[in-house]
């Protein structure tokens, strides 16, 4: 996959697979827009850095504009914390 050949839209895991293999629902646009659930595969780099990846994280994922089904996980989005005092 060239630079160019790629859609990256951002999406949820859903469930994890053997070999680090994932099932992420995609992010809708519009509200009409049915969700679609796509097979996804931790990047080189999350590998090499040991990024763990769990059900319900944020991801950024790469999909091939020829098999709209299979995708590669870049980015594993923060998740947003409130750190309020209890008073």
């Amino acid at each position: 996959m060239g630079k160019e050949d790629v859609i990256e839209i951002n999406g949820t895991v859903i469930d994890t697979l053997p070999n680090a293999n994932f099932k992420v629902e995609l992010d809708k646009n519009t509200p009409e827009e049915e969700t679609r659930v796509i097979v996804a595969h931790l990047s080189g780099k999350m590998r090499m850095n040991y990024i763990k990846i769990l059900p319900g994280d944020q991801v950024t994922v790469q999909i091939s504009i020829y098999d709209l089904t299979k995708g590669r996980i870049t980015y594993r989005h923060k998740k947003q914390e409130n750190n309020t005092l209890n008073q």
